[in-house]
């Protein structure tokens, strides 16, 4: 068969998933591994959440309701926005699809760091535009230098805030210096998925930018913090017009029933929420402290992962402590060959990860 396909998409890359723990337990021979790569939360989903969602599977056989309007209303109370400055997606992932879609024809241009969340570039490809990545700056986003990239057929901006795979976070002052340089009509999305993990005092209000007609958009999810990453289900918060424009592009019932009923039964439930927050502030200073001992180097971070320098082969280490059961992310395809990242478990998970990377370092001689 011979099929005529659009040279942008003849030459993208599908995303490379993951195998299921499952079939790495079989190959491995392994039983019982704990999987700290993903950036998941390992206290689970909210009971509220999961209670809600059981409730509601005898209602599979109706379609959701298309205009999320009760999620969108409680989001809106609970961040005080208004409701038509939210467009929820099937994940924040979702969002990004729009935004792109919307604002983005083909040939022009979106301008991204690197390393940072592979999938700005894929929907970027998909579109017929083109990406210009510009490198971090000592693990942060260098914005005098996204400045100098941008042309006159520059779209978009995204940056992740934290960034994703270094967990840094952008400075207020910079950022405002950095806007008021940006031409009105580029959009600079904040890709805000581990915002509820940054100290309140390094925040950036990405609200305040919006209500001021600044072109500022936000995106979130319920991934992290509230531990729905099986539903999919995130949000953009952008101002109206905007917003409209997306929802021109956004195919109907995008959100599923369950995901904006676990969703908004999560979003009520504080003890979950607040668990999340004291276990991984908690495991991160216990990790960091254990890692530094081993003799690697561990990198702050504002988000509920962080990178670990093994002065070594992280590949190897990855293959090493796999078949101890142990599952981290090795950072060689990001640019740091001898960096691994790791999410923040649960506190018998953290005292696995330690035990396993102690031995693995030992026999592999890196430290």
């Amino acid at each position: 068969m011979k099929l005529k396909v659009a040279s942008h998409i003849e030459s993208m890359v599908p995303y490379p998933p993951g195998k299921p723990l499952e079939e790495l337990e079989r190959e491995y021979g392994i039983t019982g591994s704990i999987k700290l790569a993903s950036n998941e939360n390992p206290w689970g989903p909210s009971p509220k959440a999961v209670s809600a969602i059981n409730r509601a599977l005898s209602n599979l056989h109706r379609y959701p309701d298309g205009s999320c309007y009760y999620l969108t209303e409680a989001l809106a109370d609970k961040l005080n926005i208004k409701p038509g400055e939210i467009v929820l997606g099937n994940g924040s992932n979702e969002v990004i699809g729009l935004l792109v879609d919307a604002f983005l024809e083909p040939g022009e241009e979106v301008i991204t760091s690197h390393p940072t969340f592979l999938m700005y570039q894929k929907f970027v490809q998909v579109q017929g535009g083109t990406t210009s990545a510009v490198p971090l700056k000592d693990m942060n986003h260098d914005l005098e230098a996204i400045l100098n990239k941008i042309t006159e057929k520059t779209r978009i901006i995204f940056l992740d805030c934290p960034n994703n795979p270094c967990g840094t976070v952008i400075g207020k002052e910079n950022f405002d210096a950095f806007l008021d340089k940006v031409p009105d009509h580029i959009i600079v999305v904040l890709d805000e998925a581990y915002v509820d993990f940054v100290d309140a005092d390094e925040r950036l209000d990405a609200y305040s930018y919006i209500k001021n007609d600044r072109p500022v958009v936000a995106l979130r999810t319920f991934s992290k913090a509230y531990g729905l990453a099986g539903l999919r289900v995130g949000f953009g918060i952008m101002n109206e017009q905007t917003a409209g424009y997306l929802h021109r592009v956004r195919q109907p019932f995008n959100v599923n029933s369950l995901a904006q009923i676990g969703a908004l039964a999560a979003l009520e439930d504080d003890t979950h929420y607040q668990k999340t927050m004291k276990g991984t502030k908690d495991g991160m200073e216990w990790l960091s402290s254990e890692v530094e001992k081993l003799g690697c180097r561990p990198y702050p971070s504002q988000t509920n992962f962080f990178l670990i320098d093994v002065r070594g082969n992280a590949k190897e280490l990855y293959e090493k402590m796999l078949g101890k059961g142990v599952i981290v992310r090795p950072m060689q395809a990001y640019g740091f060959p001898e960096f691994i990242r790791i999410t923040v478990g649960t506190i018998e998970e953290n005292e696995r990860f330690v035990n396993s990377l102690s031995e693995a370092l030992r026999e592999l001689q890196y430290v």
